[in-house]
C-alpha cells in the first residue's frame, strides 16, 4: 500500500534565488530542483522536522522560521507513483557564509548537490522546480 508522506521544506533566499538541492528523475529523463527539508516523523512537528532535516543535511541551524503555505503534491518518480502533503516554511541560515557561496556543498546524508537556483532559470523553463505549484507561491509573494 503507497502512502501519503507528510514533508518539512525550507525557503531559503538569497535575493532572486532559492537554495535547492538537485535530483535527478532517470525515468523522466530530467534533472529537477527541490527546495531542502524532508519527511515529518511521527510525534514530530512540521517545524521540528524542518530543524532536524537542516541539521542532518547541512550541518546548519535556521532562524526567522515561519509557514508559509502547504501544498498538496501528486507525482511520479522513477515510473512510481507519490503523494506528499508539503508544509512551506520560509527561514533564514544562521550561517551567513551559505549566503556567499553560489555552490553551498552537498547533502551530507545522500551526496546531492546544493545550490543556489535563480529563479529567472525557473520561470524561463531552463530549471525545473518541486514540488508543483511552489513556483507561483513564491513569486505571487514577490
Amino acid at each position: 500500500m503507497t502512502k501519503i508522506r507528510p514533508l518539512a521544506l525550507g525557503i531559503i533566499r538569497r535575493g532572486e534565488d532559492l537554495l535547492v538541492f538537485e535530483g535527478r528523475d532517470n525515468a523522466k529523463g530530467e534533472t529537477y530542483h527541490r527546495p531542502l527539508g524532508g519527511g515529518i516523523e511521527f510525534g514530530e512537528t512540521a517545524v521540528e522536522a524542518l530543524h532536524r532535516e537542516f541539521q542532518e543535511e547541512l550541518a546548519a541551524e535556521l532562524t526567522a522560521v515561519e509557514q508559509i503555505a502547504v501544498l498538496e503534491n501528486v507525482f511520479s518518480f522513477e515510473g512510481r507513483p507519490g503523494h506528499e502533503i508539503v508544509f512551506l516554511f520560509i527561514a533564514d541560515l544562521v550561517d551567513k557564509s551559505f549566503y556567499e557561496r553560489d555552490e553551498v556543498g552537498v547533502v551530507l546524508d545522500d551526496g546531492a548537490r546544493v545550490h543556489w537556483l535563480p529563479m529567472a532559470d525557473v520561470a524561463d523553463g531552463k530549471a525545473i522546480l518541486y514540488p508543483d505549484g511552489l513556483a507561483d507561491l513564491l513569486s505571487a509573494q514577490d
